[in-house]
């Protein structure tokens, strides 16, 4: 799971590809060109940035003829809800431990 995380991370930690992956899992499938049009960068960076979502499994793309069409695999994401999940159960009980406390002070 520790490497499929970090490399979703990875993926996730650029903005651009963070907004194209969004919009993907938004509107549903795009093809290269659409996206670029609202990616605000060139269409080899928009190329780029897909191939390190895919290389994450994040995007799924397919070949229409001259265009390939490209859409969102947001269960990809769940080795990240998993570590959240972890995390929050930490918090839950930190907190849960500090209202304890609180309250033994308060007597």
């Amino acid at each position: 799971m520790r490497a499929n995380a970090d490399n979703l991370f990875k993926a996730l930690a650029d903005p651009t590809r963070r907004a194209i992956f969004e919009r993907l899992a938004r509107d549903g499938e795009q093809t290269v060109h659409a996206l670029t049009v609202h990616a605000g960068v060139s269409q080899p960076m928009v190329s780029k940035h897909l191939t390190a979502l895919k290389r994450a499994r994040l995007v799924h793309h397919r070949r229409d003829g001259r265009e390939t069409h490209y859409s969102a695999q947001p269960q990809a994401l769940a080795p990240l809800v998993d570590w959240m999940n972890l995390y929050a159960a930490f918090w839950r009980d930190r907190f849960d431990q500090l209202e304890n406390l609180l309250e033994r002070i308060d007597k």
